[in-house]
C-alpha cells in the first residue's frame, strides 16, 4: 500500500480494512480495561490506607491521658505524626519515663516524628508548616510535604492528651496536666503510587503483545477466510483484459467449483459470476454469427456488384464512341450513367476492403520507405487539386517500416482527398513524416475551417460525413475515415484527429516493425 492510500481509507483493501477494524477495537477495548484496572486499583489502594489511617485516629481519640502516643504503624513506608495544642499551636511535648525506680523523672520529647524502616526523624519546620496550614479534619486527604517524604494521605483528630507544662530548674521536676491537641497521622503514597506504576507498565506490555498477537492473528485468519473471494476477483479481473468488442469470442474463464457453493456468501457470488459469464459468452456468441452473416452478406454482395457496375461502365463508354451522331440529351445521360456506376464501383470496393478488415485478412506486410510513397501521394493530390496548397515535411533520411503498401498509400489518399474535398481553395495542406519512438508518425494538417465538434468523436466510425461542418464540393460514401481506422488498426498503429477553425490535423502512428502473427482462426473467405 502506497504512503498516499494509506491515509485515504476508501481505497484500502476489505483486507486491510478488517483487519484494522479488529485492532483498533481490541487497543479500545484493551485501554479501557487497563485503564479501568489501573484506576481500581489505585481506588482499593487509596482504600486501604484511608481505613488504615481512620482506624488509627479512632485509636488516638480513645486513648488515655496515661497512654503511649498512638499512631499507624509502618506498613508500607514511614509512617508521620504530629501533635500541637489547640491553644497556642505548639509542638506537644510528651512525659517519657526513664524507668521505674525513678518514675517521677522525665525526659520531654517533642510528638513530632516520621518513623519506618529502622529510623525516626522529625519534620523539618517547613513542613510542619505545611501540615498546619493545609486544614486537615477527620477525613483523609492528600498533602504534599516535599524533599524526600513527597505525599501523603494524612487525617486529624482533636482530643486531650498529658503533655509537659513546667519543668524545674534541674529538668527533674515537671508538671503535667491534660491539654486539648490537634494530632495528625498520615502515611506516604510511594508505595502505592510505585505499586500502581509497576501494574500500569505490566498491563501496557501485556497489551502490546496482545496487540501483536492478535495483529498476526487477525491477520491470517482474514487472509485465509478472504482467499477465496480473492481467486473470484482474479477470476473476473482476467475476464474483464478479454478481448470482447470484436471478432470470435472465446471465453475460458470460470469460477472454479470450490468457489461456487451457494451455501457461502463468497460461493453465491462464484456462482452468479459463472451464471453471467455464460450469459454474456451466449449473447457475444450469437453477436459474432450476426456480424459474420452481415459481412458475409456484404462481401458476397460486393463481389456480385463488381461484375455488372463493369458491365455498365464499359457499355457506357461504349455508347458514347459511336460514330453514329448521338443527341445531347443521351450523351449527357450515358456520362451521368458512368459516373454513377464508378462512384458505385468505389462504393463496393471500399465496402469489400472493410469487410476483408473486420475478417481478420492478413495484410502483406513488405518493407516501405515512407518518405517515398508521402511523395508520391502528394504528387497525386497536387495533380488533382492544382486550387489547394500542398506541401511536404519529410526527414533527412529515410524512413523505413513494415507495411502494406497499398494499404499506407490508400491511407494516406483517403486523408489527403478528404482535406482537398471539404476544404476552400487556397488552403494549405501538409503532409509530414517524423520518427516517434519505436514507429513514425504521420500527419496532415490543413489551415481549413475545421470540423463541427459535435462530430469529432464519430469521425473514424462508417458512413459518417462532414458535409455540415465543411463546403462539399464532391460526394463522399462516408467510408474514407473508416478505411482509415481499419487500415491503421491492422497494422498496430494508432489514429487520431484535433480540429478547431483554422487547424485540422489527422495524426497516424504506426510501428516500424510488426510482430509475428498469432495463428489466426479460420473465417469464411470474402
Amino acid at each position: 500500500m502506497t504512503t498516499t492510500a494509506f491515509w485515504r481509507p476508501r481505497r484500502w483493501t476489505l483486507r486491510t480494512k478488517l483487519v484494522a477494524w479488529m485492532l483498533l477495537l481490541f487497543i479500545v477495548v484493551t485501554l479501557a480495561v487497563g485503564a479501568l484496572t489501573v484506576w481500581q486499583l489505585s481506588r482499593t489502594l487509596r482504600g486501604q490506607l484511608d481505613n488504615q489511617l481512620v482506624q488509627s485516629a479512632v485509636n488516638v481519640g480513645n486513648q488515655l491521658a496515661d497512654s503511649a502516643p498512638g499512631g499507624p504503624q509502618p506498613t508500607a513506608g514511614r509512617s508521620l505524626r504530629l501533635s500541637f495544642q489547640v491553644s497556642n499551636g505548639q509542638i506537644v511535648q510528651l512525659p517519657i519515663p526513664y524507668g521505674d525506680s525513678q518514675s517521677h523523672l522525665v525526659q520531654p520529647k517533642p510528638d513530632n516524628f516520621v518513623s519506618g524502616y529502622g529510623r525516626t526523624d522529625s519534620l523539618t519546620r517547613a513542613q510542619v508548616h505545611a501540615l498546619k496550614a493545609a486544614d486537615i479534619g477527620r477525613r483523609p486527604m492528600t498533602v504534599h510535604l516535599g524533599g524526600h517524604l513527597g505525599d501523603y494521605r494524612v487525617v486529624a483528630v482533636k482530643h486531650n492528651m498529658t503533655v509537659i507544662t513546667a519543668i524545674n530548674a534541674a529538668g527533674t521536676q515537671v508538671n503535667t496536666e491534660p491539654e486539648a491537641v490537634i494530632t495528625v497521622i498520615g502515611l506516604p503514597l510511594d508505595a502505592n503510587r510505585t505499586t500502581v506504576a509497576k501494574t500500569a507498565i505490566a498491563v501496557a506490555l501485556l497489551s502490546g503483545s496482545g496487540v501483536i498477537l492478535v495483529a498476526l492473528a487477525t491477520t491470517y485468519i482474514i487472509r485465509r477466510n478472504l482467499e477465496p473471494l480473492r481467486r473470484v476477483a482474479a477470476t473476473a479481473t482476467r475476464v474483464s483484459k478479454l478481448p470482447l468488442s470484436s471478432g470470435e469470442v472465446v471465453m475460458p474463464e470460470r469460477v472454479e467449483p470450490r468457489d461456487t457453493d451457494e451455501r457461502t456468501e463468497v460461493g453465491q457470488v462464484g456462482a452468479s459470476l459463472n451464471d453471467m459469464l455464460d450469459h454474456v459468452y451466449h449473447a457475444l456468441t450469437a453477436r459474432q454469427a450476426s456480424e459474420m452473416q452481415v459481412r458475409q452478406f456484404v462481401a458476397d454482395a460486393s463481389h456480385e456488384l463488381r461484375t455488372p457496375l463493369a458491365s455498365i461502365r464499359g457499355y457506357a463508354e461504349l455508347s458514347r464512341r459511336e460514330t453514329e451522331p448521338v443527341p445531347q440529351g443521351i450523351t449527357h445521360a450515358l456520362g451521368r450513367i458512368e459516373s454513377e456506376a464508378g462512384r458505385m464501383t468505389t462504393l463496393v470496393e471500399d465496402l469489400l476492403l472493410l469487410a476483408r478488415l473486420d475478417a481478420g485478412r492478413q495484410l502483406d506486410f513488405q518493407p516501405v520507405e515512407l518518405p517515398i510513397v508521402a511523395i508520391e501521394t502528394i504528387s497525386d493530390a497536387r495533380a488533382a487539386g492544382p486550387d489547394h496548397v500542398w506541401g511536404l515535411d519529410l526527414p533527412e533520411e529515410g524512413l523505413e517500416i513494415e507495411a502494406d503498401e497499398a494499404r499506407i498509400r490508400q491511407i494516406l489518399i483517403n486523408l489527403l482527398g478528404n482535406a482537398r474535398k471539404h476544404t476552400p481553395a487556397g488552403t494549405h495542406v501538409v503532409l509530414s513524416v517524423h520518427p516517434q519512438g519505436s514507429g513514425v508518425l504521420l500527419q496532415v494538417r490543413d489551415n481549413g475551417p475545421g470540423i463541427d465538434p459535435e462530430l469529432v468523436p464519430r469521425i473514424f466510425e462508417r458512413f459518417i460525413r462532414g458535409d455540415a461542418a465543411r463546403t462539399r464540393t464532391e460526394g463522399s460514401t462516408g467510408l474514407g475515415l473508416s478505411i482509415v481506422s481499419a487500415v491503421v488498426a491492422a497494422h498496430h498503429g494508432k489514429v487520431d484527429v484535433t480540429s478547431r477553425p483554422g487547424e485540422t490535423v489527422f495524426a497516424i502512428w504506426l510501428p516500424r516493425r510488426q510482430a509475428a502473427p498469432a495463428p489466426a482462426t479460420p473465417q469464411p473467405a470474402v
